[in-house]
């Protein structure tokens, strides 16, 4: 398997030049979709990609794509990810993946001139929802054709804006997102940032994800009935907080008990009345749970709800819930997956073949296209902060196994 040679100092330098658009602090970004920020970064991508001889275009909600021709036609093989930020974010996370698919189309050129199948690098838009909370992965989901017609208008900032009006405020016209839509897209490898701590763990600088989680959302709300905190006894209560409490350690203590990768949180709480003498009438909180397995997922969930419902039950409370997000697991291609371990292990790359526990473009791009992704290590775990890191050396040996990988696809 060919070597491709990977600059270690021209990937240094991209990170700390997109870095300046939207910096915050010293070592912080935050970078919004279609702010001037945004824009400003998305020209400079554009810009790489023409130093790095690739085509440029942006397609109708504003994803900047770099093609490199193919001598032979075909559908096209495609690696990206997206430079929008958390508020604050951090220099690397999918930033870096942007980086990695330029850098490895700009050295398979060089190198090894044109290929035989048409290679792309893209940068997405709006990958984080931190402007527009309903509108997460908006730029993969307009390639996969999964936005709606009404979304433009519907969809609302935290500042109360739609999204149709930011497009339209950077010069795209949101009735031409169907345009966006790709049908020529053969495979995708998203390199991006761990984000945890698994590979720094196990002292190794990438990792081969063969899926990524699954994520479900619930708001629950359990009623009781408010009353005075000293005078009601204890045995009359209907204390929604005393049943929450149980079903919050309840829902964790399941996933702690199925082990890794299960994961649960409860990250937000609202009380009703939220007074200390007083019982309260309604709390309400949110269950973030998450495993990469199809099967394990839906055992997960079961356990998780007839647990609720039983402490709800036995209380004699009152529970609903409502799922505002439900994303199925996404098992990666499993050919590509080996692909790209063998693509390590003939560069003498160490590696672990890992799952993600964070949600990814690739996600929706499995939808049009073979997929999978490559992690690099982020130091301490960190990630959706300024603090997040990722030595040079660690990113440029995922970017060899990248391009290592699509050499094989695009011009063997």
């Amino acid at each position: 398997m060919t070597e491709v040679t990977i600059d270690n100092e021209l990937v240094e330098r991209y990170v700390l030049e997109l870095a300046q658009h939207g910096a915050h602090g010293e070592t912080g970004v935050w970078r919004t979709v279609y702010s001037p920020e945004w824009v400003a970064a998305q020209d400079l991508v554009a810009s790489w990609c023409v130093e790095a001889g690739l085509t440029v275009r942006r397609d109708a909600v504003g994803n900047v794509w770099g093609r490199l021709d193919g001598t032979a036609p075909g559908r096209v093989i495609a690696s990206g990810s997206h430079i929008d930020s958390q508020t604050p974010g951090g220099r690397y996370d999918g930033a870096l993946g942007v980086i990695a698919a330029v850098v490895a189309l700009r050295a398979l050129r060089e190198q090894f001139g044109r290929p035989r199948r048409t290679l792309e690098a893209v940068s997405l838009c709006e990958e984080e929802a931190s402007r527009f909370h309903a509108a997460r992965f908006w730029g993969s989901r307009a390639i996969t054709a999964r936005i709606e017609r009404d979304e433009p208008e519907k969809i609302r900032g935290y500042e109360g804006e739609t999204i149709g009006d930011a497009m339209r405020s950077v010069g795209l016209d949101p009735t031409r997102i169907p345009e966006a839509a790709r049908d020529d897209l053969d495979t995708w490898i998203e390199l991006h940032i761990e984000q945890g701590p698994i590979l720094e763990d196990e002292q190794l600088p990438v990792g081969i994800v063969w899926s990524i989680t699954g994520i479900r959302h619930y708001v629950v709300e359990v009623l009781g009935r408010s009353d005075h905190a000293g005078a009601r006894p204890m045995d009359t209560r209907l204390d929604p907080m005393a049943g929450a409490a149980e079903m919050i350690l309840g829902v964790i203590d399941i996933a702690l008990e199925l082990g890794r990768p299960a994961v649960t949180t409860v990250g937000k709480v609202n009380v009703e009345p939220n007074l200390a003498p007083a019982v309260p009438e309604q709390v309400t909180f949110t269950v973030d749970t998450r495993h990469p397995d199809p099967v394990e997922i839906q055992r997960l969930h079961q356990r998780q709800e007839e647990l609720m419902r039983s402490v709800a039950e036995r209380r004699g409370l009152r529970i609903s819930w409502n799922i505002p997000l439900d994303l199925p697991p996404c098992v990666c291609d499993a050919s590509l997956v080996a692909l790209l371990e063998q693509t390590a292990r003939t560069q003498q790359i160490p590696f672990l073949t890992m799952h993600s526990g964070a949600g990814h473009d690739t996600q929706n791009m499995a939808a049009a296209a073979k997929a999978a992704m490559i992690f690099v290590q982020s130091e301490g775990g960190r990630s959706h902060t300024p603090e997040e890191f990722t030595k040079v050396e660690h990113a440029v040996e995922g970017i060899r196994v990248l391009a290592a990988a699509l050499h094989q696809l695009a011009y063997q």
